[in-house]
């Protein structure tokens, strides 16, 4: 197996943390993660992708140990300090790769840094339009809780997720509740800068060979599969039965080899 390597990148927002596998020299691989989550979400696909590629992972901008740089949370944002890592990696061209929030943060990477940007995979990725936008602002908060004095909220943190992963795995709860409790009060940043992003003046932009990943048993993202494809008629769309809401870290060898396929064959 590749060994994970981590380090910091002096960026405009401050120290941006990330993790590395694989040949320096070979085609790079930047994964994008889902909120709140962080690089973590990634551990177990790092040395899979990292056997031929050089696999970044980093933490998003004020996620992880990401420094925020006080600037307001926006996809826009996100990018940008991207696309930054990327430089300070001497890294010209990157295949990017996002889960949930992190597929709406590399849309706009290809969006905005085209050039940059050799191929996309959108991993549950929901498409966000007016429609979204006015779902979204009628739902309560997807994973913000009350804080306690004797830590029910984290209880109630963990059951706010739990209907969402895979029975019998703790572990993935865990690792969620552990990134949540260190994003801490900022917990609902991401879903919010997703909430405000007006995809469907974006996505026209994004010519770049581009894979759609459905995990069939994540109810939020599985139906904007084919919404994405409707705007993205070059995509394709690939089915990972039985995945979920922590798709990467719940099924790493599905979700890298799927990844390693598209990359094989894209031209």
């Amino acid at each position: 197996m590749t060994a994970i390597r981590r380090a910091f990148a002096d960026l405009s927002v401050g120290q941006v943390h990330y993790a590395t596998c694989g040949d320096a020299d070979a085609p790079a691989v930047l994964l994008l993660h889902q909120s709140p989550r962080s690089w973590a979400e990634y551990r177990a696909v790092l040395p899979l992708i990292g056997v031929r590629h050089r696999a970044i992972a980093m933490d998003t901008a004020g996620f992880g140990d990401s420094a925020d740089g006080g600037v307001p949370a926006s996809i826009g944002q996100w990018a940008r300090v991207a696309c930054e890592l990327l430089d300070a990696l001497n890294i010209a061209r990157a295949d990017a790769v996002g889960h949930h929030t992190g597929g709406v943060v590399a849309m706009e990477l290809a969006a905005a840094f085209p050039d940059r940007v050799r191929s996309l995979v959108l991993s549950s990725t929901p498409y966000t339009d007016e429609a979204f936008r006015t779902a979204r602002a009628q739902r309560p908060p997807i994973d913000e809780v009350a804080p306690s004095e004797d830590g029910s909220h984290l209880a109630a943190l963990w059951q706010k997720r739990q209907g969402f992963y895979p029975p019998g795995r703790p572990d993935l709860l865990e690792a969620f509740v552990l990134d949540a409790m260190k994003v801490g009060h900022r917990v609902e940043e991401g879903h919010r800068a997703v909430a405000s992003y007006r995809m469907e003046e974006r996505i026209g932009r994004v010519t770049q060979p581009t894979l759609i990943i459905r995990a069939t048993d994540d109810p939020f993202a599985a139906p904007h599969a084919a919404e994405l494809k409707h705007h993205l008629p070059h995509a394709r769309i690939v089915d990972i039965e039985g995945g979920m809401v922590p798709l990467p870290d719940q099924m790493p060898q599905a979700f890298a080899q799927t990844v390693l396929d598209f990359l094989s064959t894209r031209p």
